[in-house]
């Protein structure tokens, strides 16, 4: 069985250790949290704050902040041999795949997350029913691919492999866009609370589920922001023009397809089932 390194042990690096440390894998990891270094050595020993550790990995998931990645990338080149499968788990693909690397990089990104942040909101089971992207470029070979793919199969998670241009107009449209709506929604309310903080005390399971996503990490949601501004204003401009359809066409019948794609995009546990 391949040896697992794990660079940062945050939400998503410390969901994929918990998850694979419980399949059974050799596994290490690397984080300059000492609370989760310690919290971690309850899964193995071999966890540390020294990037060294990861060294004679076979597979290595960088899972660092997305503006720390590329620099924890340029480590690895001093660190891994040529061998060494390396992947991210960014939320942003086309800027980490810019540059060729003497080992074999994979861009991932796994689709799934909560509000919460940190090793203590980590969850083994994370993952299972959600979908994996991989955006490799032409150098990697099918069989790296395959090696990759299965470990993350064994989270529970579904690949889907396409280019990184393609997945980050995707990202945009259905998380970072949303993400920025979400957080001009609640300023929006903010701003106009009336006497009394009326509008903030109608606020209902509604508003609520709306607003979810301006609880996101602030880190991430500025290095989201950052990176993707050009594809999320293509996005919200367009959010803009259906709106504007939706309140000058045909809006019942509108409405009634919409409601149907919705309410058949997810099973009863809210994962996404679209083929």
């Amino acid at each position: 069985m391949k040896k697992i390194g794990i660079i940062s042990l945050g939400l998503i690096g410390g969901s994929i250790f918990k998850c694979l440390s419980k399949k059974g894998y050799d596994i290490c990891a690397c984080t300059r949290n000492l609370e989760a270094v310690e919290s971690a050595k309850n899964y193995t020993d071999e966890v540390s704050d020294n990037i060294s550790i990861v060294k004679d990995c076979d597979v290595i998931f960088v899972c660092s902040p997305m503006s720390k990645t590329v620099e924890m990338l340029d480590k690895l080149e001093n660190i891994v041999s040529e061998k060494t499968i390396v992947a991210d788990v960014c939320s942003l693909k086309e800027f980490v795949t810019q540059k060729k690397r003497p080992y074999i990089f994979i861009g991932s990104h796994p689709m799934a997350g909560t509000e919460n942040s940190g090793f203590e909101a980590s969850d083994s089971n994370l993952f299972k029913g959600a979908k994996w992207v991989l955006t490799p470029d032409k150098s990697v070979k099918q069989d790296e691919i395959n090696t990759l793919s299965s470990i993350i199969k064994d989270t529970g998670a579904e690949i889907i492999i396409t280019e990184a241009k393609e997945h980050d107009k995707a990202a945009a449209l259905i998380s970072h866009m949303p993400m920025l709506v979400a957080q001009a929604l609640m300023k929006t309310a903010l701003e106009n609370k009336g006497d009394n903080n009326l509008t903030l005390k109608l606020a209902a399971s509604g508003f609520r589920d709306m607003t979810r996503l301006a609880l996101s990490n602030t880190r991430m949601a500025e290095d989201m922001v950052t990176l993707n501004s050009k594809n999320i204003t293509e996005a919200l401009i367009e959010l803009m023009e259906n709106a504007r359809s939706l309140l000058n066409d045909d809006y019942a019948s509108q409405i009634k397809d919409i409601k149907h794609e919705r309410k058949n995009m997810y099973n009863s546990e809210g994962k996404n089932i679209s083929n």
